[in-house]
């Protein structure tokens, strides 16, 4: 990466520390097995429904066996407002049975075992290694981190693995989690999807070449 896009990127961070220093993922939960759940939920679902339906359900099931023994059927009607309820209730049950058997019903603390896991990518596996265990070892692209990624020009690519080794040439790896954080943040309250509120935008058109382009 040029030592332009580097500098360039620096005072980014730099501002967006500034203006959100208590970022962090605003998914709601207490253990490792609640965040891996909650992640997993999260796809193509908003964290805000995402924290209704787990205020519920983190009460019915508490422990990796109950996950593992859970009715389906039941457990997709718990979860159905999240979407694709099928596929959610079955990645996370088939998960659980996979951690009870082969690691001894504890949540995986590496990105390799979290990546056998049904449902699970190298996104969820960044979440719950960088919120529940404090291990840096990649950054967690979301569709927010995704977008703000190509409207700042930190990378040209469309793919999500691209993108994160992009963002990890040029972010500190002390960093890695935070980067996460502050861009989804900034994506949530200015640079939303649709309409990005730009003349709101600490970054400006110094920093973001797609000021008042989109």
């Amino acid at each position: 990466m040029s030592e332009t896009l580097q500098n360039r990127f620096n005072r980014i961070l730099s501002i967006l520390k500034k203006y959100y220093p208590g970022a962090r993922t605003a998914l709601k939960f207490g253990n490792p097995l609640e965040i891996l759940v909650a992640t997993i939920l999260s796809a193509q679902c908003t964290d805000e429904r995402v924290n209704k339906v787990t205020e519920v359900i983190f009460k019915k099931y508490k422990t990796v066996r109950d996950y593992a023994k859970a009715d389906i059927h039941n457990f997709e009607q718990d979860i159905k407002s999240t979407g694709f309820y099928h596929n959610k209730a079955k990645n996370i049950t088939e998960s659980a049975k996979i951690i009870l058997e082969k690691y001894d019903g504890k949540v995986p603390d590496t990105m390799a075992d979290l990546l056998t896991l049904p449902g699970v990518a190298r996104k969820t596996a960044n979440i719950v290694l960088g919120n529940a265990y404090g291990r840096i070892e990649g950054i967690a692209v979301d569709t927010h981190v995704r977008r703000l990624s190509q409207r700042l020009a930190l990378t040209k690519s469309d793919n999500p693995v691209v993108i994160e080794l992009d963002l990890m040439k040029i972010t500190p790896r002390a960093e890695w989690v935070a980067i996460s954080n502050l861009l989804i943040e900034h994506g949530r309250k200015i640079c939303n999807a649709k309409k990005p509120k730009c003349p709101e935008c600490s970054l400006g058109k110094r920093l973001c070449p797609s000021f008042n382009k989109t």
